[in-house]
């Protein structure tokens, strides 16, 4: 309690005061005595606890601010921002007022199936920051007054002396004064996949990134192997993960392109909608057709129908079956619309490791004298062989390279282990494949370190760049066995191994070696060089690093995922970029992307790779002239990736953006589609992406492109059909009064079409499956309105196309039973029939709006056969059933008033296809694509 009392008073007056000392962002840089001046700490003893608790004062908690969140409410709200929803409002009003209740209860419950879907799936808030609180520790060992104590993780203040230990998270940022082997994960935050050796050395760029401060450490990330201390530089919102969450906070979520066009198609159906009513209204009054209060009736019950109160409903229900489609596609969508905007994407910004690639280090070739020994098989599973130019070797009577294998097993702390199927990696991916490789070879790890006991070791760091392991062999002999970097172990070497046993290493064989391991390198390859020495009894440590006996070198690799290469293929058909923006080194990016064909634009032009140092201090011009020349973004900073998709948003691009860890938070929300990780993904980055792939694989993401074509393709067709369908009915009454014709229909008729003869139709073309060529075409325009001039003229002429067949019926009808009252009520059954079944058939009509209905293709959506089966039951029962027809004002038609209606309803249909087998004649030769 008494804790928890102090964080509470810190954290009160932590919003109110400013920190006590300038924060310092070159800690890396500084010699520890300076570091521990400049913290004003003790390097043994740690702070005075009466010091800490006055720092903690000043200073603040180690805890992060929570994100604003938004309330269920605002959610609920947020469903009915529409101005399509507000407009559905506006017309249950109107419909309560003039009394037609049940077409006022039935819009409402469009509008509250419709919110309730949309709600279902955001209610569960971005809490970004909420996500970092996992990031960090609940406590921390602490040295405070010479004793090491535990304390709660949010008492830490810059100076606090720290202990870590294998297993723990670091509980804040801070200068490493002590490693024993000490090996931290640090993917969150870096994106970096291999754990980094930390070291107490000096480093001297002020700028490097956060991955090459092996020096530092950092709140949340892993201690996966050894022990250490650190001192607190910086705690709570200053640490680097604490600074995401600026960013985090300060990133801007934009509406996506589909929530922007349905606000402006809302906007737009709002004029259309009242001037056409207010027209309608006028002239017939003016014209004597009716009363005004009659007239009105009709002009608003011509509203209503005008009004697509399907859209919201449909769309919401085609973004939601979509939803369920990329979950089976192993993507799974936490708002709708981005389902959509998915559809639109130009530009994928990729992460490399365990997207494109397996995530699991793979030993793939030796170098041993003169030979190149290939390994085959893929992971952490012990199965392949070894071939030289593809014939087997036996590595049990191969000396040179059991020796290899031999030194990789021993000097090495990774543990494999494998339970009812699983695989843990229990250390550092690399020496895990030093491991496995071993085990392909029938080595085990746990014989062979029984046979070989360590004695003692030196551990890797980046200034030694190596690390040594001290074995007792079977005779009794002392051997030191190394590995590390290719050319500190040739400096260190004045022999070599080889096929005629221990030989000097001229200057010719170390400047052969260093071209080998250029070469292995530049294959995108992690290259480790490995060596020995037989040591005397009474050795001394300054033995270890010399006089070694360079045996050859090893090669590994993180496979490529098999699909991914098509995948990026597919996406460049598709016209969609892909960028990779990792946290690897420059060269290996840039190899690994042009194994895949990331290395070029669209139009074959070469792109560069880009060193995350490059990118500081870019203005905005040198950003837009980055992102267009560059295919790769090496060593990153959280700030860069969150400028680079800025970068290509200014440049029109519709961006989607992956990433698995805390770094990439902040680009991920302000991506138009922010796409996480599933399996190697941090609570951050899930809550504020739009999407998560639960298999980590990009080719799953360009499943999900795919279908965001499909539902905006399907959009489209129930826009299309809506929209005609409406404005016919609109246009069957104004022509009519234009004409001096009776009304040919009544209120409640208008009203039975736009409820039963729109909504199933078109529910059924929002399942329309995919057309062949979705993914051959370019991606849409987002600027591109969903009313296109084109678009408004086919449902202009569509619409009076079937305002015309009406019409045709309803002369028809007055021809043969004239204007009285049971001869008008017959002859407005006959243009409502017409109506109603042209409708139902325009729907065909609408799945392309190019090619022929009458394909393959045909009886390739089920569900739209079987909501024109419903319509035609229906509008059976409006002429048949004595409820219906006294409600509805209709009559039975006659045999003749059937072939009449039958004409008129599939005239339509023969007009639409011939001017569809038109455009196809005309548009054959100049490679346009069918909608």
């Amino acid at each position: 309690m008494e804790s928890e009392a102090k964080i509470r008073s810190a954290n009160s007056r932590s919003h109110n005061e400013s920190r006590s000392k300038p924060e310092i962002e070159s800690w890396h840089t500084l010699p520890l005595a300076e570091v521990f001046k400049r913290l004003d700490a003790n390097e043994t003893q740690g702070l005075a606890q009466a010091d800490a608790f006055r720092r903690l004062a000043q200073q603040g908690p180690n805890t992060l601010a929570r994100a604003q969140q938004r309330t269920t409410l605002s959610i609920l709200l947020a469903q009915f921002h529409s101005l399509i929803v507000v407009l559905l409002l506006a017309a249950t009003a109107i419909a309560f007022a003039m009394g037609e209740n049940i077409e006022a209860v039935a819009i409402l419950v469009v509008i509250v199936i419709n919110a309730g879907i949309g709600f279902a799936t955001e209610w569960k808030a971005e809490e970004a920051l909420s996500a970092l609180q996992k990031q960090t520790v609940r406590v921390a060992h602490v040295i405070r007054d010479g004793a090491e104590r535990q304390i709660p993780a949010a008492e830490l203040v810059p100076g606090d002396l720290v202990v870590l230990a294998a297993g723990a998270r670091v509980p804040a940022d801070g200068r490493i004064v002590e490693s024993v082997r000490l090996q931290i994960e640090e993917a969150a935050l870096t994106g970096e996949s291999h754990a980094v050796t930390k070291s107490t050395a000096l480093l001297t760029d002020k700028d490097s990134a956060l991955g090459d401060r092996f020096n530092m450490a950092f709140l949340g990330t892993a201690i996966t192997d050894g022990r250490g201390r650190l001192v607190v530089t910086a705690t709570g919102s200053q640490t680097e993960v604490g600074k995401i969450g600026v960013l985090i906070d300060a990133a801007i979520t934009r509406d996506t392109p589909l929530e922007q066009k349905l606000s402006r198609l809302g906007q737009l159906l709002i004029v259309v909608v009242l001037a056409l009513c207010a027209v309608v209204v006028l002239a017939g009054w003016l014209r004597g057709v009716t009363d005004f209060w009659h007239m009105l009736e009709i002009g608003l019950s011509l509203a209503i129908a005008a009004v697509p109160e399907g859209l919201p409903a449909v769309t919401t229900m085609t973004l939601a079956l979509g939803m369920q489609r990329m979950a089976r596609m192993r993507a799974i969508v936490r708002r709708l619309p981005a389902v959509e905007t998915l559809g639109s994407v130009t530009v994928i910004c990729t992460d490399k490791t365990g997207t494109l690639t397996k995530n699991e280090m793979t030993v793939c070739v030796y170098a041993l004298d003169q030979r190149r020994v290939d390994v085959t098989g893929a992971g952490y599973q012990p199965i392949g062989d070894f071939r030289v130019a593809d014939k087997p070797v036996d590595q049990r009577s191969d000396e040179h390279l059991a020796l290899a294998l031999r030194i990789g097993m021993l000097c090495n702390d990774a543990k494999v282990e494998r339970t009812d199927g699983r695989v843990t990696v229990l250390g550092d991916p690399t020496e895990a494949a030093l491991v496995v490789v071993g085990e392909k070879a029938g080595m085990n790890q746990v014989d062979l370190a029984a046979e070989f006991p360590r004695s003692s070791e030196l551990p890797f760091d980046s200034t030694s760049k190596h690390m040594v392991t001290v074995h007792r062999a079977p005779q009794g002999r002392i051997f030191a066995f190394v590995k590390g970097a290719p050319a500190t172990l040739l400096a260190a070497s004045s022999t070599q191994f080889g096929a005629t046993g221990v030989t000097s290493l001229t200057p010719d064989d170390s400047r052969r070696w260093h071209e080998t391991n250029q070469e292995l390198a530049s294959a995108a390859l992690r290259v480790l060089g490995l060596a020995y020495r037989e040591l005397p009894e009474g050795y001394d440590e300054g033995d270890l690093g010399r006089d070694l006996i360079f045996v050859g070198l090893v090669g590994m690799s993180d496979p490529l995922r098999d699909e991914a290469k098509a995948a990026i293929a597919t996406c460049r058909t598709a016209g969609i970029r892909t960028v990779m923006i990792t946290g690897d080194q420059q060269p290996t990016a840039a190899e690994i992307a042009r194994q895949l064909g990331i290395d070029c634009d669209l139009d074959g032009r070469p792109l560069g790779a880009v060193h995350g140092r490059e990118l500081t201090g870019l203005d905005l011009a040198g950003w837009q002239r980055v992102v267009a020349d560059a295919a790769v973004f090496a060593r990153v900073s959280p700030e860069h990736k969150l400028q680079i998709v800025e970068a290509l948003q200014e440049q029109g691009h519709v961006v989607a953006m992956t990433g698995d860890g805390v770094n990439d938070a902040p680009a991920l929300k302000k991506a138009d589609i922010g796409i996480a990780m599933g399996i190697k993904g941090t609570e951050v980055a899930k809550e504020n992406a739009d999407m998560v792939i639960t298999d980590d694989n990009f080719a799953s993401i360009v499943g999900a492109v795919e279908q965001g074509r499909i539902i905006y393709g399907n959009i489209l067709r129930f826009l299309h059909y809506l929209l005609s369908c409406n404005f016919s009915e609109i246009l069957t009454v104004f022509l009519a009064l234009m004409i001096g014709w009776p009304l040919p229909l009544v209120a409640l008729q208008i009203l039975w079409l736009n409820l039963i003869t729109d909504i199933f139709p078109a529910f059924a073309l929002a399942l329309e499956p995919s057309a062949p060529d979705v993914m051959k075409r370019p991606p849409r325009d987002q600027k591109e309105s969903l009313l296109t001039p084109r678009f408004v003229g086919l449902i202009v002429w569509q619409g009076l196309l079937l305002a015309g067949v009406t019409l045709l019926a309803f002369r028809v009808g007055m021809h043969w039973y004239g204007t009285d009252g049971g001869g008008l009520r017959q002859a407005t059954t006959m243009a409502f029939m017409t109506l109603a079944l042209a409708q139902v058939v325009h729907a065909l009509n609408a799945r392309s709006q190019r090619r022929s209905a009458f394909t393959s293709r045909l009886f390739t959506n089920g569900w739209l056969w079987a909501a024109v089966g419903i319509c035609l039951v229906l509008q059976a029962a409006a002429v048949y059933l004595p409820l219906l027809r006294r409600v509805l004002h209709t009559s039975v038609p006659s045999a003749s008033d059937w072939w009449v209606i039958a004409a008129c309803s599939l005239l339509p249909v023969a007009v639409i296809e011939l001017v569809k087998l038109v455009q196809r004649i005309a548009v054959r030769n100049l490679g346009i694509s069918h909608v």
